[in-house]
């Protein structure tokens, strides 16, 4: 695991030296940071994660996942978007594991209140990251994988948006686009070609390239069995949530219970919200590139997700 040191313990007590004590610190140390220290301190005794929400980056994982915390027999995470399996596989499984609960509240559930206990984390980056399915498989070889997947035109368009909210986005939808390859082709191949590279701008400008998805969910199928996997449609999850919410249940073994679905949580899939529109020459030109990866895809899965129509 990242190690702290005792330097970094000394620099949180100087900056909080002066500042009234407080619930956000205990003695000048910061409660995040003792937390932080608790996790690690006890890694031996922790749980791997049971489940692992994998993607698509804006196709309603966060929302999945908000849901999911909320059932009596799942545990959360830490905090949703760990990305131990692309950006910080360097910190090594013991800190990965102080991200999950213990295995006493796990046996204390299931002795106890007599149902299973299980917990998992999401990071929709790691489908679309290259070195992310062997680390996995390395790591938790028997998890349970589930795939939220958007129509990738407008999964392009929301992450656009984003990528400008967020600062690494200035041009136009249209311009970013077209400059795409240019921008993304060589962190794509360095990205290849030494997995302890990490790329931020691999990560925010590949709107086109994020929507291949046969060929990301192929590479993570070669490491893992398909029975592992739970595909999903995000549209399908955003006009019935309920119903997508109890199919993951099901998946992992769990009884249905009912959760409050906030429509509000959905906003990214409302093309109104965003600050300009998409032109509608540019969307049919997407269509248009992503039909032959889509049939491929459908080919694939035995489904038509009907993104084409």
């Amino acid at each position: 695991m990242g190690a702290t040191t005792s330097t970094d313990i000394t620099h949180a007590k100087q900056n909080a030296a002066t500042a009234v004590e407080t619930e956000d610190n205990y003695e000048g140390i910061p409660i995040p940071l003792l937390k932080k220290l608790y996790r690690g301190v006890t890694h031996p005794i922790r749980m791997l994660p049971d489940f692992l929400i994998i993607g698509t980056q804006r196709g309603g994982t966060t929302s999945l996942y908000r849901y999911l915390k909320a059932h009596p027999s799942i545990g959360p995470s830490s905090n949703k978007d760990i990305h131990f399996f692309d950006r910080r596989f360097h910190r090594g499984v013991s800190w990965y594991r102080g991200h999950f609960p213990t295995l006493l509240e796990k046996y204390y559930v299931e002795r106890f209140h007599g149902r299973p206990f299980v917990t998992g984390e999401a990071s929709p980056s790691y489908l679309f990251y290259p070195h992310a399915p062997k680390r996995a498989a390395q790591v938790v070889p028997h998890i349970k994988l589930i795939v939220l997947l958007r129509n990738p035109v407008s999964r392009a368009f929301s992450q656009y948006h984003h990528a400008r909210k967020i600062g690494y986005e200035s041009l136009s939808f249209e311009e970013a686009i077209q400059a795409e390859e240019q921008r993304v082709a060589k962190e794509s191949e360095r990205v290849l070609q030494d997995e302890h590279y990490y790329s931020e701008t691999y990560k925010h400008l590949s709107y086109l390239s994020k929507g291949i998805y046969v060929d990301q969910l192929k590479t993570w199928m070669s490491v893992f069995p398909r029975e592992q996997f739970l595909i999903l449609k995000s549209e399908e999850f955003y006009t019935d949530p309920a119903a997508t919410f109890n199919q993951v249940l099901a998946f992992l073994g769990l009884s249905e219970t009912a959760v409050p679905i906030e429509k509000q949580h959905y906003k990214q899939y409302n093309n109104n919200t965003y600050s300009s529109k998409m032109d509608p020459t540019l969307r049919n030109h997407l269509q248009e590139y992503f039909a032959p990866y889509n049939a491929r895809l459908y080919e694939f899965l035995g489904v038509d997700l009907g993104w084409d129509k």
